[in-house]
């Protein structure tokens, strides 16, 4: 049922929501003086739309790179009677106080403000505009939002040096917020009273005072009859504050867990504590211990525990002060202590390390406000994938994807999360995976990319990206994916390891695909970036894996796109190719893919004057008799010859070598060759080989195009029969074989293309009927 449920279509709500914020100038909203986006005025739109839409831009402005936020966005929800607010949750840098002042006529129910560093007390008033709506509110890390800024007095030179002062707001309470059952205050800045800000809540249900440091928590008992949730995360517990928690006894929810690696905590969890907790606490679902150290013996002896079948029977409990338990648990947090490997537990769902389950609990219940425990659960997850086998492995994923968006910038989920989903997405879990997850996975791996320049991180997202089929999967986000490496492959300090999958990477993009992707590249620097990796290559003298890619991504981006092989020679592309060819040469890879590369330059008739020069057709001549890589380097340099020979006599403007000589070392390779070699070359269009049939003045061309085609009919004939046939090669061989001028040799191999080709359509058809 979760694959289901992951992998349904986006509703179409999602969908229009999306296009409009894409496109809210041309659906919603017009420009008023090419700056202000104003809403149309005939438009009306509930709370479950407009929620939406502030909830969805606040998500593709934090995941989505290319979004543009709009400066004015949130005055588009200042009047009531047109646009309705009710529940939104705003994160990070995206909110500021005019956003918030903006909506203030709005009756807001739900307010959750996530670590909006930029909010100041300005927002605190705004907040008193909602008070008689708001049910839910949280101010998590939102550190200044009790700070306002004052002008010092008596403003001289000081105020040049100093011109405001952060000063702590201290009078500000809750008084007026008579509907407010919820409250977070998590991470709430030291010096602001938390007593007095709360006593006018009359009858508060939740409260979460994460990451605060209070010695007295003696005021939580005035709302001893209707609490019902409370968190104290990281809070170092004391005596006092136990005996507190106890007389909360309609605490269904209790969390007093921390991060044992933050500082050093003197409390320390007793067998008393526990049983404490469950005889006082009889409504308690869900508890929270993880972190915490155990000072005397919790656990039932170990002869006894492992007794049968593991049970989540409070009776069979193995941590003693839970058999006092009415019925297990909904959720035992156990992350990082010891208790979590042992047999019986009795909750339905527990956080821990034992297990997988477990470590995606973990994820699953940390990652929205605590990034620091979430890395290090991701961390054990990417252990298990690397080292067994996931058995849970579509929620694995979409946790890592959850926890890399929500902290697009902690270095450490980055690390540990684009490790992990390395590992997600390799070969054996491909079958389970669909293409909506596949693309999600994309996007965060190039958020990754864009926002960390960090070695570890570029790296993982590379080798991530190469579990993809490229370019297919990756054809959505075209442009972005080749900036992206282009962008790593051009910085002056370069890891070796990741130049290297990026090289990879980029040749793979511009194999197989269409002419307009590869001149959008060509135009985004690609040639130039891929020479330049090969001019540095050759200063070091090495001819690696690095300099054989940029070659091969050099022949795949200029194949019938004339704009790059232009480039390619504007920047000193043949320089460098002479250059390698003399420094190298026995590497065969090489010479094949600086061949295969000029045989695409020598297609372009308007760059062909370019090749014709003494020194570049005696290299060309001499590769001739190249036995290197089979016949490929031979085959290139007769196809390059062929290309020039096709201009005429007359296009020859140098006296060494001879037209004539060069001509007789073209018959005499094509002759040495064996038809049946399995060929290193994918052709997607016949069309420049075909241009080389209908024509007299140059035989040996005439000769050589033939040879390619009946090769390739003949050893991958369900490939290039089709595609021969569909090209309408057929007829151009047919009055080839009419014409005088053309060699006899060269008709009867054409004969045998066509018949290969007929052949191939016969046992092919389709005979039932």
């Amino acid at each position: 049922s979760l694959k289901m449920a992951s992998d349904s279509p986006e509703s179409l709500m999602t969908l229009c929501t999306d296009y409009c914020l894409r496109n809210l100038e041309g659906t919603l909203c017009y420009l008023l003086d090419n700056e202000t986006l104003r809403l149309h005025p005939d438009i009306f739109l509930p709370s479950e739309i407009c929620d939406k839409l502030v909830n969805e831009y606040v998500e593709l402005v934090k995941t989505d790179s290319i979004f543009e936020p709009h400066e004015s966005f949130f005055t588009l929800f200042s009047d009531p009677r047109s646009t309705r607010l009710a529940r939104i949750h705003l994160r990070e840098q995206i909110v500021q106080d005019q956003d918030l002042e903006a909506i203030r006529k709005q009756d807001l129910v739900e307010l959750y403000l996530t670590n909006c560093e930029k909010l100041t007390a300005k927002s605190l008033q705004t907040l008193v505009s909602f008070s008689h709506t708001l049910i839910s509110l949280s101010l998590f890390g939102c550190c200044n939002i009790f700070y306002e800024e004052e002008n010092p007095g008596g403003c001289e030179d000081d105020c040049l040096v100093n011109p405001t002062r952060q000063v702590l707001v201290k009078d500000f309470t809750f008084e007026g917020f008579s509907r407010l059952r919820f409250l977070n205050l998590g991470r709430l800045i030291e010096g602001v009273n938390v007593e007095t800000l709360l006593r006018p809540l009359a009858s508060l249900a939740a409260l979460d005072l994460s990451g605060i440091q209070l010695n007295d928590v003696g005021f939580l008992t005035q709302w001893k009859d209707s609490l019902v949730s409370l968190v104290l995360y990281n809070m170092d517990l004391s005596e006092e504050h136990i005996q507190v928690i106890a007389q909360l006894r309609k605490l269904r929810h209790l969390d007093i867990s921390r991060d044992h690696l933050s500082s050093y905590y003197k409390f320390k969890l007793t067998r008393r504590v526990l049983n404490l907790f469950v005889e006082n606490l009889v409504n308690l679902t869900s508890l929270d211990i993880s972190g915490h150290t155990m000072l005397e013996n919790c656990t039932i002896p170990s002869m006894e525990e492992k007794m049968g079948q593991t049970s989540i029977e409070p009776a069979k409990s193995s941590i003693a002060p839970f058999r006092g338990l009415k019925r297990p648990l909904q959720f035992l947090g156990l992350f990082e202590t010891s208790l979590c490997r042992l047999t019986h537990i009795p909750a339905y769902k527990v956080s821990g390390d034992k297990n997988e389950e477990q470590v995606l609990n973990a994820i699953e219940a940390y990652t929205e406000h605590r990034p620091e425990i979430t890395s290090r659960a991701i961390n054990l997850l990417f252990d298990i994938a690397r080292i067994e086998r996931c058995s849970q492995l579509l929620r694995a994923l979409q946790l890592v994807i959850t926890a890399l968006k929500c902290h697009k910038d902690d270095k450490n989920i980055q690390v540990t999360g684009s490790a992990a989903l390395f590992y997600l997405t390799n070969s054996e879990y491909r079958m389970e995976q669909s293409v909506k997850l596949r693309r999600q996975v994309i996007q965060v791996v190039l958020n990754g990319m864009e926002s960390y320049q960090e070695v570890t991180v570029q790296r993982n997202c590379c080798l991530t990206l190469c579990n993809f089929s490229i370019p297919e999967e990756l054809e959505f986000q075209y442009r972005r994916v080749n900036e992206l490496l282009l962008n790593i492959l051009n910085q002056s300090r370069q890891d070796e390891s990741i130049q290297r999958i990026a090289v990879h990477l980029c040749n793979a993009l511009v194999c197989q695909v269409d002419n307009d992707h590869k001149e959008a590249v060509g135009k985004m620097g690609f040639v130039m970036t891929m020479l330049k990796l090969i001019q540095k290559k050759l200063a070091d003298k090495t001819c690696d894996q690095v300099m054989e890619f940029s070659w091969s991504a050099l022949w795949n981006i200029t194949d019938e796109t004339p704009d790059n092989c232009e480039m390619f020679l504007n920047y000193s592309g043949m320089k460098l190719f002479l250059e390698c060819l003399k420094e190298f040469p026995e590497k065969q890879e090489l010479h094949r893919n600086m061949l295969g590369l000029l045989g695409n330059v020598a297609e372009v008739k308007e760059l062909r004057p370019q090749l014709m020069t003494s020194q570049f057709i005696s290299v060309f001549s001499n590769l001739l008799e190249s036995k290197a890589d089979g016949i490929e380097v031979s085959y290139n340099a007769c196809g390059v010859l062929s290309h020039i020979m096709f201009d005429g006599p007359q296009a020859w403007g140098i006296s060494e070598p001879h037209r004539e000589e060069v001509v007789k070392r073209m018959w005499a390779a094509i002759q040495s060759w064996d038809i049946n070699s399995r060929r290193n070359i994918n052709y997607r269009s016949f069309e420049p080989i075909l241009r080389l049939l209908p024509q007299g003045i140059s035989p040996v061309s005439q000769h050589w195009a033939t040879w390619a085609l009946y090769n390739l009919v003949s050893v991958y004939p369900d490939k290039y029969c089709p595609l021969l046939i569909k090209e309408g090669g057929i007829p151009l061989l047919k009055d080839m074989i009419k014409m005088a001028s053309a060699r006899q040799e060269t008709k009867e191999m054409a004969r045998k293309v066509i018949e290969h080709c007929s052949n191939f359509k016969e046992e092919n058809m389709d005979t039932s009927r």
